[in-house]
């Protein structure tokens, strides 16, 4: 029975962790679906729900309307979802005929993405994040591959700043991630996008329900409608690392909550009947690799309980062994400002799986994150 746990528990972490990947890189490679991309400038409504954004709404407004896009086809929205801290009168100073502010009750965040999107008049909306800045010509690039009819969604590609402490190994996460993005999308679809900066066409967009990731359930909800969701690399967001592990925690709990209850609304794309690759991919990506925590205690339990039989018990225990004691030291010494390189990806690493058990829990309790609370540093 031991074995039998060790090597099923073996079989589903190497896939999810080496054998997904390496088969998403060589169907990207072997079998490419090309998209067409040109320089054009439909007329664009950008996004923005913000719940006390006080703090960055300004500096964000800033970065959008000095954007290298033709200013005639440019309106941007903000959506404040009840804040209490002056982020519509500073979205509000801008001064600027594009920007048009709605002044909501508490509505949560999919609520405020709906209103803005039943007020927007572009032919593209694009959403992003107050605390995300884009890249001069990120505008230009998140359109271009909508030049191809067959494209209904573009995912930006979200880039974290320099930071310290065991958040910033998400970033090491994200430069791997990036990597695959690029590959599902030349073989097909990528998965989802991300908050930071994604685009849908108009007639597209279908509204948000509570209690799920909204940028997960507005890009998936293009591939249901029988078009592509593809990747522009050029369309760059800049966000800052988590202020500390215990912030990254609590949103990667948020996060994962919400995520993993998006999945199961979106279950019809699950079906490789219907979806082909794509479904492999969710399944894989946004499931399995949300629930390896459960798989990588049997590992370690197992192997170790092993261990006198064989090599690769010992072995793997001892890897898995070591990985948790950076991942803890990482996240003790994270507080006082000491975590290096070395420390900063097993600690993260720790850190997700820490967080996706507590969402697991959520999920099969039925608790829903209807709300969210952001909260910046300076």
């Amino acid at each position: 029975m031991m074995r039998t746990l060790f090597w099923g528990a073996a079989s589903l972490v190497t896939y999810t962790y080496v054998g997904f990947p390496t088969l998403v890189l060589a169907r990207g490679a072997l079998r490419p679906r090309l998209h067409r991309q040109a320089a054009i400038t439909p007329s664009v409504s950008v996004v923005i729900a913000a719940r006390n954004e006080a703090a960055v709404i300004a500096a964000k407004l800033d970065n959008l309307l000095h954007l290298d896009y033709p200013p005639g086809c440019l309106e941007v929205i903000v959506a404040s979802d009840g804040s209490e801290d002056g982020t519509v009168a500073q979205a509000r100073a801008s001064g600027d005929a594009r920007v048009e502010v709605l002044e909501l009750t508490r509505l949560g965040k999919a609520g405020a993405l709906n209103a803005a999107a039943c007020r927007a008049r572009g032919a593209v909306l694009v959403f992003t994040d107050a605390n995300s800045m884009l890249a001069h010509d990120a505008l230009r690039a998140l359109v271009a591959p909508m030049a191809d009819a067959r494209v209904g969604g573009v995912a930006g590609d979200q880039r974290y700043q320099d930071g310290a402490g065991a958040a910033s190994g998400e970033r090491g996460y994200w430069n791997f991630d990036r990597l695959l993005k690029r590959a599902e999308s030349r073989g097909g679809n990528v998965i989802s996008a991300t908050g930071a900066l994604y685009a849908v066409r108009r007639e597209l967009f279908q509204p948000v329900p509570d209690g799920v990731t909204d940028d997960f359930a507005v890009s998936t909800s293009v591939i249901c409608q029988g078009q592509r969701l593809v990747f522009a690399a050029g369309a760059v967001a800049y966000e800052p690392v988590g202020a500390s592990s215990d912030a990254e925690f609590a949103r990667k709990v948020r996060i994962m909550t919400r995520g993993l209850n998006a999945v199961l609304l979106r279950r019809e794309l699950l079906d490789p009947r219907r979806h082909g690759f794509y479904a492999i991919q969710l399944l894989s990506h946004k499931l399995l690799r949300r629930l390896m925590a459960p798989p990588l205690i049997v590992l370690g339990a197992t192997g170790a309980s092993l261990a006198r039989r064989g090599t690769v018990y010992r072995a793997v225990a001892a890897a898995e062994g070591a990985v948790l004691c950076l991942g803890a030291a990482g996240l003790m010494l994270e507080r006082r400002r000491l975590v290096g390189r070395l420390l900063a990806l097993p600690a993260y690493f720790c850190l997700v799986n820490l967080a996706s058990l507590k969402a697991a829990a959520n999920v099969l309790r039925g608790c829903r994150v209807e709300r969210w609370e952001p909260r910046r540093e300076p």
